[in-house]
C-alpha cells in the first residue's frame, strides 16, 4: 500500500514547428490548451496528495488531461516538470515495471490466444513466481470477481463485462501498491456499467489498496470516489468529496459539470443590507440563508451583477416567481423533467408526479419558478463562487 504525491506536475507535448513568441504577444491556445515556446501544455501545475488506501477519481471532459496524468503516474508518459512520489520514493525516472503499480485499460488489453487463467497468471510467470503461488493468487482473484467458472475460456468467449473482470483480475494478482484504472467501464452498455460500478465498490472494500480512477462520467466519479479531482484544460478546478463539490462548486464549470440534469444558470444581482444578502432574478427576490450570508459577509462581498445557479431539483413551481413557458415535459416515472424557456434560457425543473393527476404539465403552459435561499449559488463575472 502507498501514498501518491504529485507536486507541480506538468506535461508539455513539443510543437512540431518551433515558433518564437514575439515580445508582448499573449500566450496562444490550441483548442483550450495553453501553447508556449516549449509546446502544448496538456497538464499544468498539478498538485495532489493521495492518501494510502484512498480512492481518488480524476474526472473531466475529453481532452482535459486526466488520462495523461494517470499515464504519468504509471510511467507511460514522461513528466515534463514537477515531482511524482509513490510511497516515499521519487519515481520520475523509474520504469513502469518497477513502480509497483497495476493498470486497467479501457480496451481490456487481453491476450486473445490465452485462456482467462493464463491471462491472469502472465505477469506472475514473468516474475518467476512458483506454480503454487500463481495458482493461489489467480484463483483468489477469480473468486473475488466471480469469474472462476471462466478460467478455461478464451476472451472471445466472454461478454464485455466478463472481459473487464478478467482485466481487473490480472491487475489484482500482482498485489500492487497503487491500482490505476483508465475509463474501464466506458466500453460497456448502461446496465452493465451500473453493475460493474457496484462490483468496483465491492472490490475496493475487499482488496483495500490505493486507487486512482479516470472517467469522464460524473456519475461514476460521484459514486466511486472518496475524493474527486475535477479537471479542465489541464488544470485542476476543484478537489473535494463528492458531496462537497456538489454542494459547494468552486466555479461555474464545476457547477455545470457535476449534477444530472446540470445546474440552471440565471442572470441576476446580489443585493446587500448590512450582513444580510439577497439574490434577484427577474421579478423574484430571495433572501439567502444565514450560513450563506455569514460566508459572504466574512469576505465583505459587495452588491454586484451575478450568475445565479439553482439545481433542477431545487426549483419549485408556484403562482409567483421567474416566469417561463414549458417547451418539453419528459416523463421519468416518479417525476417529470420540465424544459422551460425563460428569458432566452433553457431551464430544467424536476416536478414530482402525483398519482391520478393526469398530465399536469401541458406543453405551452406558463409556469412560475421559485427557490429557497439555502439552495442558491452565486458566481461573479469571472465565474467564481463568491462564497468560497
Amino acid at each position: 500500500m502507498a501514498k501518491v504525491l504529485l507536486k507541480n506536475i506538468k506535461k508539455v507535448y513539443p510543437n512540431s514547428v518551433k515558433r518564437k513568441k514575439k515580445k508582448g504577444e499573449p500566450e496562444q491556445k490550441t483548442g483550450n490548451l495553453l501553447v508556449t515556446e516549449e509546446g502544448v501544455v496538456a497538464v499544468q501545475d498539478f498538485n495532489l496528495e493521495i492518501e494510502d488506501k484512498e480512492f481518488i477519481v480524476l474526472v473531466g471532459p475529453s481532452g482535459c488531461g486526466k488520462s495523461t496524468t494517470l499515464r504519468m503516474i504509471a510511467g507511460l508518459e514522461d513528466i515534463s516538470g514537477g515531482e511524482l512520489y509513490i510511497g516515499d520514493r521519487l519515481v520520475n525516472d523509474v520504469e513502469p515495471k518497477d513502480r509497483d503499480i497495476a493498470m486497467v485499460f479501457q480496451s481490456y488489453a487481453l491476450y486473445p490466444h490465452m485462456t482467462v487463467y493464463d491471462n491472469m497468471a502472465f505477469s506472475l510467470k514473468l516474475k518467476k513466481a512458483s506454480k503454487a503461488e500463481i495458482d493461489r493468487k489467480v484463483r483468489e482473484a477469480a473468486e473475488i470477481l466471480d469469474i472462476t467458472q471462466y478460467l478455461d475460456r478464451k476472451p472471445k468467449a466472454l461478454s464485455g463485462g466478463q472481459r473487464q473482470r478478467v482485466a481487473i483480475g490480472r491487475a489484482i494478482v500482482r498485489d500492487p501498491a497503487v491500482f490505476l484504472m483508465d475509463e474501464p467501464l466506458s466500453n460497456l452498455d448502461a446496465k452493465l456499467r451500473n453493475q460493474m460500478r457496484a462490483e468496483i465498490i465491492k472490490l475496493r472494500q475487499r482488496i483495500n489498496t490505493t486507487f486512482v480512477y479516470v472517467t469522464h462520467d460524473q456519475t461514476e466519479a460521484m459514486t466511486l470516489g472518496d475524493r474527486i479531482v475535477i479537471m479542465k484544460d489541464g488544470v485542476i478546478q476543484q478537489i473535494g468529496t463528492p458531496q462537497q463539490v456538489f454542494d459547494h462548486p468552486a466555479n461555474l464549470f464545476v457547477a455545470s459539470f457535476i449534477g444530472t440534469p446540470q445546474m440552471n444558470l440565471f442572470d441576476g444581482r446580489l443585493l446587500r443590507s448590512g450582513d444580510t444578502y439577497s439574490v434577484q432574478a427577474g421579478s423574484l427576490t430571495v433572501e439567502l440563508s444565514e450560513a450563506k450570508c455569514q460566508r459572504l459577509a466574512a469576505k465583505d462581498v459587495p452588491e454586484q451583477e451575478i450568475t445565479l445557479g439553482i439545481r433542477p431539483e431545487h426549483l419549485t413551481l408556484g403562482d409567483e416567481g421567474i416566469e417561463g413557458v414549458i417547451d418539453v415535459a419528459e416523463l421519468m416515472g416518479s417525476s417529470t423533467h420540465l424544459h422551460i424557456s425563460s428569458a432566452g434560457k433553457d431551464i430544467v425543473a424536476i416536478a414530482s408526479n402525483e398519482t391520478g393527476q393526469g398530465n399536469r404539465f401541458p406543453v405551452g403552459n406558463t409556469v412560475h419558478l421559485s427557490f429557497s435561499g439555502s439552495n442558491a449559488h452565486v458566481f461573479d463575472s469571472k465565474g467564481m463562487n463568491l462564497e468560497w
